[in-house]
């Protein structure tokens, strides 16, 4: 018999709400591996009841034939000890790498029958408390098979050197505290509509966003987070633009699409607004554009315009985006936009210069919010703007250097990051991964430095502790529940754990005097794969629930 390939994860990677890079790509990644379905079966492990009837009805919905086979499972996180002990699992995917691997690693060490790899994906990897994060990763349990996959190469330096500086604070070395394989595989986009618009398409596409149809502007599209202190300062792009109405181009040539999230309380694009009115620039400000209104917006663009310089940014979907759907690309030179256009074949890349070290900032980020410390170091990345100028020239005044870039960084994005590319690379991955020696015996009793022992740690909280000799007997309640008078109130969150029909016999068994240890071998006997662990909650609970009590 074929052993089965399972695939599990702790995330939905569906969630509803506003629409932001990380959602999007998480929900990519879930599209493309249930589209390339390589496993026979998946199993999402979620908390909370609205995850999990939020994650059914999307895949309810989007894969029906799925779902009606039982190939997808939904269960609760607090099953996973009995999952992973019952059944082999071919791998866990995390859809963010800084929360859950190390601390699922410690269960799988525990209990699992195989060491399955556990890999996650980095999303932006800026924020000041990632350290404590990333040092998480650094323990004994941490395997070969575990692995941070990152979407660029700029962020995999970025963890290279999150570890390097960890070892170094905390005097780690790597044979003690070993750290996951970093590897890179990059985001992708299932292009869809976003493919390059023919003539019919772009004047409708221009009609549909208030343009009329016939209008021979180029029109330069902005796409993304319209903040200047989480995504982009679009402040240098209109500089670059006022350089060329002051070296004579005319300015009713060209219109500013600038479109993407706004914040409710933001004047900001309000300001950016005025500044345009007063530089005679025709602005269109497109807030929280619908995914019809998207492709629309890609479809009328004639040159797209991504300057970050926000370490907030880590990959650029958005410049997938605009290659899928023919545009030429004016990017910055900076974190995953360095993989993403090849210069001057599918876009242009813009030189940008920033800070070697921010030791004062590096003190006071901790204290702050993010976005305040995420815009004190965009405000020290300079986009070089004469050549941001000089790029933008270039492209408005040859339409059939457009046109080439465009079906260059089509034909690239087609080629390289479309989700089934991806999914077929991390496919790989884990089965590389599965082929590294571990031995899993070595791990079993490896704890978590920073994982709370619960139990320990508030041992003296209580007046004592239950030992084997700790003599029990049977209670009153428990003789009422032996007799069928009675029954056992289970809450909702216990009742995995508990067997009832134990318990009905445990008030049988301690009807005299009986010692824990005694009577946790008899309940073992019954149970069959009853551990240790388990007849002491059983045993505990009881006791509170009035079914045994302490013989004095």
């Amino acid at each position: 018999m074929k052993n089965q390939r399972i695939w599990g994860t702790l995330d939905p990677f569906h969630e509803n709400g506003p629409i932001l890079g990380r959602k999007v790509a998480n929900e990519g990644f879930l599209n493309g591996l249930l589209g390339l379905d390589p496993f026979d079966e998946y199993h999402f492990f979620l908390s909370g009841a609205g995850v999990k009837k939020g994650l059914h009805s999307f895949l309810s919905k989007n894969y029906p034939a799925l779902i009606a086979l039982n190939r997808i499972k939904i269960m609760d996180r607090r099953e996973l000890p009995e999952a992973i002990s019952r059944q082999e699992y071919f791998c866990f995917h995390q859809s963010d790498c800084i929360n859950y691997p190390p601390h699922l690693g410690r269960l799988r060490n525990a209990y699992a029958r195989n060491v399955f790899p556990i890999t996650g994906t980095t999303h932006s990897l800026s924020y000041s408390n990632y350290g404590s994060f990333f040092l998480n990763h650094l323990w004994p349990g941490t395997t070969a098979r575990d692995c941070i996959v990152t979407t660029s190469k700029a962020g995999k330096l970025v963890v290279e050197k999150y570890f390097q500086h960890l070892r170094e604070g905390f005097c780690l070395s790597e044979a003690t505290h070993p750290a996951p394989q970093i590897r890179r595989i990059p985001l992708g986009i299932t292009p869809g509509e976003l493919s390059p618009a023919d003539g019919a398409q772009k004047k409708q596409a221009k009609l549909n966003i208030g343009i009329n149809g016939n209008d021979t502007k180029v029109n330069i599209l902005v796409f993304g987070r319209i903040a200047h202190y989480s995504k982009m300062d679009v402040l240098p792009l209109l500089r670059a633009l006022q350089r060329l109405f002051t070296n004579g181009l005319d300015r009713k040539s060209i219109r500013l699409l600038l479109a993407g999230w706004l914040d409710e309380e933001d004047d900001f694009p309000e300001t950016l607004a005025q500044i345009c009115r007063n530089m005679g620039l025709d602005l269109s400000l497109i807030g929280r554009p619908s995914d019809d209104r998207k492709v629309d917006l890609f479809r009328a663009a004639d040159i797209f315009v991504s300057i970050s310089d926000n370490p907030q940014e880590t990959f650029g979907i958005t410049v997938l985006e605009a290659g899928a759907a023919g545009l030429p690309v004016i990017a910055s030179d900076y974190d995953g936009y360095k993989d993403l256009i090849v210069n001057n074949e599918t876009g242009i890349l813009i030189e940008t210069i920033g800070p070697e070290s921010t030791p004062d900032l590096d003190m006071i980020a901790p204290l702050c919010f993010d976005n305040h410390y995420h815009l004190l170091m965009a405000q020290q990345t300079a986009l070089e703007t004469p050549k941001l100028a000089a790029a933008l020239e270039r492209l408005i005044n040859d339409k059939q250097l457009r046109e080439n870039m465009g079906q260059a960084g089509a034909k690239r994005v087609q080629e390289n990051f479309s989700w089934s590319k991806v999914i077929e690379s991390h496919v790989a991955l884990w089965e590389e991964l599965n082929t590294i020696p571990v031995n899993i015996d070595e791990l079993r009793d490896r704890l978590h430095p920073a994982q709370v022992r619960l139990g320990e740690t508030f041992s003296h909280y209580p007046t004592q502790t239950l030992s084997p000799e700790t003599k029990l007997v049977t209670g009153i309640t428990g003789q009422a529940i032996y007799h069928g008078k009675e029954f056992p109130l289970i809450y909702r969150g216990v009742d995995r754990i508990l067997n009832q029909e134990v318990i009905r016999k445990m008030a049988f068994l301690a009807r005299k005097p009986i010692s824990a240890a005694q009577l946790t071998e008899k309940m073992k006997s019954m149970a069959g794969e009853m551990t240790n662990k388990e007849a002491q909650f059983h045993l505990l609970w009881c006791l509170k629930h009035d079914i045994l009590e302490k013989v004095c």
